[in-house]
């Protein structure tokens, strides 16, 4: 997996920077590599997403304690909006609040409509057991979620007050600006109605005016069998509605939720694409003499045969003993790799043959009793 930035690092800040410090860098990265600064430039959009994923984590209080404490992997499991899939111009309607008034026009700004309206992506994360990979599973996940407030549909206002036409724009939604150092005008997103052309005059009381409210949502998710570490359960229609600016009533296409599955790792096998790794020991008499053994699987256990004269680190395959292919379902082999294993201490007997087998293939030992090997050597000749 490639290597994620230390988000102070991408923003340019101290670890002790507080909230109007990380703002205002995470706005001077946006205009550095506003897409009408960078025109057609993945290198520079990329930059802008990374910089937006460091932003959401440490303006957010609770994502930031979490960040300072256990890094990146204390954000596992914790929802966040997948930018990398996102469109730039969705990312700078989300973040209105910190462009507007800024000559930060242009594409981002005054969007043009692109079709129906389509809500954010989430993220979030499961673990299983590599045995689960066998047939797949299912896990329950919690996560939480921006959706239209019920009790002002969305508008942000209070039921029964109608909002009234934003003085600003005098309700088109937009306004003209000077930008890039008074160069040239551009059209902007209203920085007071933000673009709805109408304002609220007094806000609901559930959602404070936003029009979403954050909800808490379960549901059970089916995990394919074969899948591997890293990879993406996509959930369709369970991320986001359209942003108030897109739709006030959520209308449109809402985003998905991606599930990112963790396989962990086993204490007794290696996964090696749909292999599965296994180190058998093995005695020298197994090895010389050859011999059945019994080896470990996913589901249970199984014989391998060994021929006399095997080697250390001679590579058997059993069929179909690894995990199924994501794709055809077909299983791949384990691997079993035998390692030859010498006893670390003999009791008298096992001493003795051993000994003798040594004159025989005339291989040199130590010899504690220097008649020893005379002694022996002349009772197996007849000398």
């Amino acid at each position: 997996m490639p290597t994620v930035r230390c988000y102070y690092e991408i923003l340019s800040i101290e670890r002790t920077a507080d909230g109007d410090e990380i703002k205002r860098a995470y706005r001077r990265l946006a205009m550095k590599y506003h897409p009408d600064r960078n025109p057609d430039n993945p290198e520079a959009e990329s930059a802008f997403k990374e910089a937006t994923s460091a932003y959401e984590v440490l303006s957010d209080q609770e994502k930031r304690a979490r960040y300072d404490q256990y890094g990146h992997a204390g954000l596992r499991g914790t929802p966040g909006h997948d930018f990398q899939r996102m469109h730039v111009e969705d990312i700078f309607s989300m973040f209105q609040d910190i462009f507007s008034g800024g000559g930060m026009g242009g594409r981002a700004s005054a969007r043009q409509p692109r079709g129906r309206a389509r809500g954010y992506d989430l993220e979030t994360e499961v673990e299983i057991e590599l045995e689960e990979v066998l047939e797949g599973t299912a896990r329950e996940v919690d996560f939480k979620r921006l959706d239209v407030c019920n009790t002002c549909s969305g508008t942000g206002g209070k039921p029964g007050v109608e909002p009234a036409k934003c003085p600003t724009c005098a309700g088109e939604g937009q306004v003209q600006q000077a930008g890039f150092g008074g160069m040239f005008r551009m059209v902007t997103v209203c920085p007071n109605c933000r673009g709805r052309g109408k304002i609220i005059l007094e806000k609901c009381g559930d959602c404070r005016g936003a029009g979403r409210v954050s909800l808490a949502r379960s549901l059970e998710v089916q995990i394919p069998k074969g899948i591997k570490d890293g990879q993406i359960v996509r959930v369709q229609g369970e991320g986001e509605p359209p942003s108030p600016d897109q739709s006030e009533d959520g209308s449109g296409t809402r985003g998905d939720l991606h599930v990112v599955v963790r396989v962990r790792p086993h204490d007794r096998f290696e996964r090696e694409g749909d292999d599965l790794i296994w180190v058998q020991p093995i005695a020298f008499a197994q090895a010389a003499l050859g011999s059945t053994i019994e080896i470990g699987t996913l589901e249970g256990t199984t014989e391998l045969e060994l021929a006399s004269g095997t080697q250390h680190g001679s590579i058997f395959r059993l069929e179909e003993e690894g995990v199924p292919n994501l794709r055809t379902r077909k299983r791949g082999d384990m691997v079993v790799i035998v390692q030859l294993v010498v006893p670390s201490s003999l009791d008298e007997k096992q001493r003795k043959i051993l000994e003798e087998y040594a004159v025989l293939e005339e291989i040199p030992v130590s010899d504690p009793e220097p008649t020893f090997w005379s002694k022996l050597k002349d009772k197996m000749t007849g000398g």
